[in-house]
């Protein structure tokens, strides 16, 4: 059964027009105007007065991951289904091995688990440690299995993280390999340094977890970072940037023409260190790495700046949800406390929102941040992320004069508490397109369990590292 959409304004990172668009067989087939059904039983959506997106494609979700005990509350259908309810079509999710365990045995664990999604995923893998498989196994994950980005860890000392040895031997591999180079800085070893010193006082509750992890520490990691994928010309991106430090860092490798690219993600947007001051343990629901920074101390202007201006490329959602009662395993001690929070559902309705309609970009812009960006950089780029011809007819159709409220009670996710619980938002996807099968339509979730696909992906050309002389030499500045 084909799709027309008729009449709605089509929004893409670059353009915007008014339109009709045809899909069938999961592709977009046709856009122009006065377009006519191809078949009787062919679906007609009226789109006049609306916004057509490509679907969003977040680049930074944990489902079914499992963090100290338990596992993340969504699962891969409960979450991609969360995703399409808020306008998110495709997922990038990330293979977590433990410290020593082969990366293809991981893989397959994350393929098995990622069956039951109901929207299409690909994934980020990541890497713990470096032995003498590594390089062989980065290698197969990217030519045999279509995975060419890699995730490290410069904080959680003792079981993620890497050390500055080992980040060298993966950026390096990754240059070779034309793969990019995803990385969580925080300096790890003084985020255990503070950590200890806070139970050593007894300092235990949820509102010392974001005292552990300063800002000064992510700024300081990222720019070390970028300093060795500059060694070898990798091509860095940074997840979930939270402060003001790490923007200055990475627009300043961008001014000298590095390889980099940075995300954040709306609850370093839109909340602050308040939120740590919330009575009843409900302080803990708020817990994620890095933490949620203060007011007033210029992180967030120095975010929504970094979106307006083209220092940020993506807005993700890190989305890794957990109930209550999961966060309570730390209750005695906010180390042991889950770290995460949902939010796939939420994002768009908040960047229009506060992003768009409180005038920090356009509509354009929004896109770029939220569909385009993402899929270009990871290699999906144009099958999504794009209306045109030949893509693939994931779509939303958003009214722009909608109004309502965020709520655990009314997401989708199975998380019991939503960071954005009060906040006010307009406009609303009234409907969802899948692969060109509508999945949302006015409220309504109709999704199949099993129906989303893997997206295999290819790496892109590199530079390669520079020349072992001239670090010799010390000609590299």
């Amino acid at each position: 059964m084909g799709l027309l959409i008729r009449q709605g304004e089509i929004v893409t990172a670059t353009e915007r027009y008014v339109a009709d668009l045809y899909a069938d067989d999961g592709r977009v087939l046709a856009i122009g105007p006065d377009l006519e059904q191809r078949s009787a039983k062919d679906q007609m959506l009226d789109a006049a007065g609306r916004f057509v997106f490509p679907g969003f494609v977040d680049p930074h979700v944990h489902l079914a991951l499992p963090v100290g005990g338990t596992v993340s509350a969504d699962d891969f259908e409960t979450g991609t289904a969360s995703g399409v309810a808020g306008g998110t079509t495709t997922i990038v999710d990330f293979v977590v091995p433990d410290r020593g365990q082969p990366l293809i045995e991981a893989l397959r664990a994350w393929r098995e688990r990622a069956k039951s999604s109901v929207a299409d995923y690909t994934f980020h893998m990541g890497i713990s440690g470096w032995n003498e498989r590594t390089a062989g196994e980065m290698r197969a994950v990217t030519v045999e299995h279509g995975i060419p980005s890699f995730k490290v860890l410069m904080a959680y000392k003792g079981t993620l993280m890497m050390d500055d040895g080992e980040l060298y031997q993966v950026m390096k591999q990754a240059a070779r390999l034309g793969a990019v180079v995803l990385v969580h800085a925080e300096n790890g070893d003084a985020v255990a340094a503070l950590q200890q010193e806070l139970r050593a006082r007894g300092d235990l509750g949820p509102e010392f977890h974001p005292v552990s992890r300063p800002s000064c520490l992510e700024g300081e990691a990222t720019h070390r970072a970028l300093v060795l994928a500059k060694l070898h010309g990798t091509e860095v991106y940074i997840v979930h940037m939270s402060c003001r430090e790490a923007v200055e860092a990475l627009a300043r490798a961008r001014a000298a023409g590095e390889r980099c690219y940075g995300e954040t993600c709306p609850q370093y947007l839109l909340l602050d260190d308040t939120v740590f001051a919330k009575p009843d343990f409900e302080a803990a629901a708020y817990v994620c790495s890095p933490p949620i920074r203060p007011a007033g101390c210029g992180h967030h202007e120095a975010l929504w700046q970094g979106l307006a201006g083209g220092v940020l490329d993506a807005v993700g959602t890190d989305h890794c949800p957990f109930a209550m009662e999961q966060k309570r395993l730390g209750r005695d001690d906010f180390t042991r406390i889950p770290g995460g929070l949902p939010g796939i559902e939420d994002r768009l309705q908040l960047l229009y929102t506060y992003g768009v309609c409180a005038g920090h970009f356009d509509l354009q812009r929004m896109v770029a941040l939220g569909s385009t960006n993402p899929a270009r950089i990871f290699g999906l780029y144009p099958r999504k992320g794009e209306i045109a011809v030949g893509s693939d007819a994931d779509l939303v159709l958003y009214d722009p004069g909608g109004t309502s409220v965020r709520s655990a009670q009314t997401h989708h996710s199975r998380c019991d508490r939503n960071p954005y619980e009060g906040f006010a938002v307009k406009g609303r996807p009234t409907h969802v397109i899948v692969n060109g099968r509508v999945c949302w339509a006015d409220g309504r979730l109709d999704v199949e369990r099993g129906a989303g696909r893997f997206l295999a992906r290819a790496p892109r050309p590199t530079p390669g590292s520079l020349p072992t002389r001239a670090i010799e030499m010390g000609r590299i500045g």
